[in-house]
């Protein structure tokens, strides 16, 4: 056994798909293991899933190297004293579980509880595109926007582990009812579901022809498909990605004057579309935020301190990532 060199096992919790990975303490990724979430069998059978694969990689790996915990990133609303679930919008028996306890008790070892789009932020942070920062906020842009605050590297949680719910931020005042109870929320405008309800939108009004015959064509009609559409030059598709950047550029500039932050990382699967946003969400950012004007990246200006906005690196094994982190750090 080495006895300078640690593992953790980190945990990538989603509604659909679950990943395990055994972590090397140099960020390097010993093995991953993906399984279906099967929420419809009840939070017993997939916590008993999870830790079947865990107790398997902590096997395999813990004659090489020296066991230094669990993490697991969970999508929803989590008590960090308590390691308790609130609620879940993809874990729907998951309200009020005291879950780490649960897990600790079948593993027998520490375990480190997480909200997912926190352990994603940090896993950018430590082995992705915020690095070489001490301090960062990341929007990851999936199905809902998630987000996390990174401050002098480590999570940052507020009174009970909610700070950082950018994607709950207000951009539209009076905008689109948001599941939050909130109208006009950053998530309403650039995430997956924000960006396919806008094409169907526009298809209803019959201004989005091309759409409307892809989604006639393709039953799996999805934000995918409309970024495709902007990039080959479709007006309808090329405003509802000015939509998207234009909301991210409302949303930063909000966090940018607040937090002052040397980098903000945008990932997630609509980042994948960062061509066609990311004009419009920098001509917003210009203008309603007076701290990114003043700090924005210039040639002409090299030493002066600057905000950086960048795509994330690490795509889907970020949270796993970030979440071995949790028990490494």
């Amino acid at each position: 056994m080495s006895t300078d060199s640690q593992f953790a096992i980190g945990v990538d919790l989603g509604g659909t798909n679950m990943r395990i990975a055994a972590v090397e303490s140099t960020g390097k990724q010993l093995e991953l293991i993906t399984t279906s979430t099967e929420v419809k069998r009840g939070r017993d059978y997939v916590v008993g899933d999870m830790c079947d694969a865990i107790r398997a990689l902590r096997k395999k790996f813990e004659g090489k190297y020296r066991f230094a915990g669990t993490g697991i990133g969970v999508p929803g609303i989590i008590d960090m004293e308590t390691g308790t679930v609130h609620k879940s919008p993809n874990l729907p028996d998951w309200t009020h579980y005291p879950v780490r306890e649960e897990i600790q008790r079948r593993l027998e070892s520490q375990v480190i509880l997480e909200n997912d789009a926190n352990v994603a932020a940090l896993g950018e942070k430590w082995m992705g595109a915020a690095r070489d920062v001490d301090s960062m906020c990341m929007f990851t842009l999936g199905t809902g926007v998630g987000s996390g605050l990174v401050l002098g590297g480590k999570i940052w949680h507020g009174m009970m582990g909610m700070a950082g719910e950018c994607g709950h931020i207000t951009v539209f005042p009076d905008g689109v009812p948001c599941g939050c109870g909130n109208r006009g929320c950053v998530e309403q405008y650039a995430s997956a579901t924000a960006v396919k309800r806008m094409a169907i939108e526009a298809i209803a009004t019959g201004r989005a022809p091309e759409l409307a015959r892809a989604m006639s064509e393709n039953p799996e009609f999805s934000s995918k498909v409309v970024f495709q559409y902007a990039t080959q030059g479709d007006a309808a598709a090329k405003k509802i990605f000015d939509v998207v950047g234009r909301a991210l550029g409302v949303a930063l500039a909000d966090m940018i004057n607040a937090l002052n932050l040397p980098m903000y990382v945008i990932g997630g699967g609509v980042a994948s579309g960062w061509e066609a946003f990311a004009p419009a969400m920098f001509d917003e950012l210009h203008k309603r935020s007076y701290v990114y004007a003043a700090t924005a990246p210039d040639d002409r200006l090299p030493t002066r301190k600057h905000t950086l906005i960048t795509r994330a690196l690490l795509g889907s094994d970020a949270g796993l990532i970030g979440a071995a982190r949790l028990a490494l750090a």
